[in-house]
């Protein structure tokens, strides 16, 4: 006979030990699980974010080899952190202070284990998110071979960057065995790793690229000033996500790191378009999103750890240095193009010193994880700015010595010479390295006598025959030439076809460059 009370006691057995499975797969809290994944996503978004700003910053005939460099790095990136970079940067079992060891090759054991940065989430979602913040790091890089450097060498060096450099710097002051770590110091998202390597890396690799052609270095504009703003914000909206997230829960920490960050890109913007005011009478578009992004580069260590008050005078000192340190690249005769050096990398120092004076241990608590730790100089830890300055000295050197290495190691091997050839700079990157166009245009064709200066005048003189940027006779200009072949081929030729001429094409990308 059918025995229900055997049957009965077998499905509350059954689900007994579904609910003990459940409990063992389910210690993270589900909200904090859901927003660092948000969180990913949206320091992901600033990939395209970091594209379309450097694309808008350059010139036209080299717009869409920056896309191409910063979207291919990012592969890079992703398969290098799976390949061994996480476990480089974060195996706990690595105990040289360094580097970390092969112990997660190709993310083995990385699972539902707490992960190496917070008890909150698990080790598998951990290594997703600084994975982004790898790709990010390495995007920024790219800014240094700006409308000179060869793509393919670049991809070389992302992967051996990656590995050499940005590697142990992650490991020094975010794994648990990291010299940096265990000396105390303070770096929130990524001063050192993040804004200092990227900003000192692109500066070496500039150094070791050289200069652009000297003609190429003349009334230099930005060839689409709508991009820089929309790629400024998306950089804006991502860092939300790359400052709040570093909190690893939907915590209070994770909210001041959001206000803190929002404060000092604000204040940055303002005080970097003023000066600039102060000198041009303009409030200029590109001044504005350059003090943005260098508030939001002195966030990136600091907003975890400081006060609102202290993120107002953060974000404004930031826009002063940062928009005078634009200037070093001139005296030091490097060309950095998109200044890495003096948004990321002195931003990034500016933000490391604000945690010596400003940390508090009321903000670093608000994660409900890290109750016992003393902040800075608020809470009368005088000691951390000597232990900070240690950490900013120790990355930068480190980056600059070990980039520049790299980068000239590649340059020596056959095939993955660093730059183009000059005629292949005059020709544009996207030409000669990519094969499109960021944005094609159309040719106009005015007659000579159509156009008008400013006002009610007719201009009386031609202007003179210059070809187009390439220097390659125009339309007009190939048209004058046949008409004067004809007009010495027959004498008779009516003089009033002459009123017809074209004038060259006025081509915007070479009047900006």
């Amino acid at each position: 006979m059918f025995n229900v009370m055997a049957l009965r006691e077998s499905v509350w057995e059954m689900l007994d030990a579904s609910l003990k499975k459940r409990d063992t797969t389910t210690q993270f809290d589900r909200g904090d699980i859901s927003f660092i994944i948000i969180a990913g996503a949206m320091v992901f978004f600033m990939i395209p974010g970091i594209a379309f700003l450097y694309s808008g910053l350059s010139r036209r005939k080299s717009a869409l080899s920056l896309i191409w460099a910063v979207s291919a790095s990012n592969a890079v990136c992703i398969f290098q952190w799976y390949f061994w970079g996480y476990s480089l940067a974060f195996s706990p079992t690595a105990t040289n202070g360094f580097i970390g060891n092969l112990a997660n090759f190709g993310l083995i054991n990385v699972l539902g284990d707490p992960s190496p940065g917070s008890p909150l989430i698990p080790d598998l979602l951990y290594s997703f998110y600084q994975m982004e913040f790898a790709c990010v790091t390495v995007g920024i890089l790219m800014g240094g071979i700006a409308e000179r450097g060869r793509v393919l060498p670049a991809m070389i060096i992302t992967f051996l960057w990656m590995t050499l450099v940005y590697c142990p710097l992650a490991c020094w002051p975010w794994n648990i065995n990291g010299w940096a770590f265990k000396y105390g110091v303070f770096d929130y998202a990524g001063g050192g790793p993040v804004e200092i390597g990227s900003g000192i890396g692109g500066l070496a690799y500039s150094w070791v690229l050289g200069r652009r052609q000297e003609k190429e270095l003349q009334n230099f504009r930005p060839h689409n000033v709508s991009m820089v703003n929309l790629g400024t914000f998306m950089l804006w909206f991502g860092w939300l996500g790359f400052n709040g997230g570093s909190a690893f829960g939907a915590n209070l920490r994770a909210i001041m790191a959001v206000w803190n960050s929002m404060l000092a890109a604000a204040f940055g913007g303002i005080v970097w378009c003023l000066l600039d005011y102060r000198l041009e009478r303009k409030y200029t578009m590109v001044g504005f999103c350059s003090g943005t992004i260098a508030g939001l580069v002195a966030a990136t260590p600091a907003s975890g750890y400081i006060h609102p008050w202290a993120a107002v005078i953060m974000g404004i000192v930031t826009g002063v240095v940062c928009n005078y340190a634009t200037k070093v690249k001139s005296l030091i005769h490097v060309d950095d193009a998109l200044d890495l050096f003096a948004e990321h990398a002195v931003g990034g120092i500016l933000g490391l010193l604000a945690n010596a004076f400003f940390a508090s241990r009321s903000i670093i608590a608000l994660d409900g994880v890290n109750l016992n730790v003393t902040g800075g100089w608020v809470d009368h830890n005088w000691k951390q700015l000597y232990i900070q300055v240690a950490y900013i000295c120790a990355v930068c050197s480190y980056t600059f010595v070990v980039t520049a290495l790299i980068v000239k190691c590649v340059d020596c091997i056959p095939g993955l010479h660093l730059r183009t050839t000059v005629e292949g700079e005059k020709l544009g990157l996207d030409e000669v390295e990519i094969g499109e166009y960021a944005n094609d245009y159309i040719e106009v064709r005015r007659h000579f006598m159509d156009w008008t200066t400013f006002g009610n005048g007719t201009s009386a003189h031609r202007s003179s025959v210059a070809g187009d940027k390439h220097d390659h006779p125009t339309l007009a200009q190939r048209d004058q030439q046949q008409n004067l072949h004809i007009e010495e081929s027959n004498p008779d030729t009516n003089s009033a076809d002459e009123k017809t001429l074209d004038l060259p094409h006025a081509d915007a990308a070479s009047v900006s460059s």
